[in-house]
């Protein structure tokens, strides 16, 4: 294939999945945004969890974030992160029961908000922490594939044991339109598929919720306090006003 021409391809893979949530996803990123607003009203954390390797990424994303609300509170559970061993990731995130320790460990439940976002939409450390958030009375947003979840073979290792996907047992679902396999590119002549799509197409999805989230609180005459980047000119000034406000209670601050 000629050179250079899988990066124009490429370009427009990721014009693609995002123009797709941009047209199907609007009613849904609505919610979700409702739904964290009125968390941050009642000055409530909102929890967000991406549960294995890469969708550790899309967490981080919206977490301490320039222009992002200083009410969300990261887990970034060091088992599932790559840092830790990538292969220990993908065994930790295949564990049954483990999300429901991770949700437990940060007690959330009644009255609480956990974001939720796998790509996948299937392993059972995504289904356990939104299935044992919801039996202890939380609210559960989603962001997954649904096209991905329900052509997953229900005997894949990944699965969890009750074969659900993360669409199916959450308050709020955004569908962030990943493939099957998410390598979206193709060689010819070479077996495997190349260019993932599922952090760009997670890390808009997040995005959207966000500033959506931060203009209906202004609108409705709240003023959220959102982090502005250390990196430019009044940054830690700005910062510094709500640190002790959250510091203790945002574990990962």
């Amino acid at each position: 294939m000629e050179q250079g021409l899988l990066t124009d391809l490429y370009y427009d893979e990721i014009l693609k999945i995002i123009n797709e949530i941009r047209a199907t996803e609007r009613e849904n990123i609505l919610k979700a945004a409702r739904m964290i607003a009125d968390q941050v009203k009642q000055d409530k954390l909102v929890y967000v969890f991406g549960p294995g390797g890469h969708s550790n990424l899309a967490a981080m994303e919206v977490f301490f974030r320039a222009g992002g609300l200083m009410h969300i509170s990261a887990i970034l559970n060091q088992e599932t992160m790559l840092s830790s061993g990538a292969l220990k990731s993908m065994q930790t995130e295949r564990l049954p029961g483990y999300g429901k320790i991770v949700v437990e460990d940060y007690g959330i439940g009644e009255g609480d908000l956990l974001w939720i976002v796998n790509a996948y939409g299937i392993n059972s450390a995504t289904i356990d922490a939104a299935l044992t958030a919801k039996a202890h009375g939380a609210k559960v947003i989603g962001v997954s594939s649904h096209e991905h979840a329900e052509t997953c073979p229900l005997d894949h290792p990944a699965r969890h044991p009750s074969k659900k996907n993360l669409h199916d047992v959450v308050d709020c679902s955004i569908d962030c339109k990943v493939k099957l396999g998410d390598a979206t590119l193709e060689i010819p002549g070479f077996e495997q598929k190349i260019g993932a799509l599922s952090t760009y197409a997670n890390a808009y999805v997040m995005n959207c919720v966000v500033i959506e989230a931060i203009n209906m609180l202004v609108n409705e005459g709240v003023n959220p306090p959102v982090w502005r980047s250390g990196n430019c000119p009044g940054g830690d000034e700005w910062n510094n006003q709500f640190l002790e406000r959250f510091r203790g209670a945002v574990r990962c601050l």
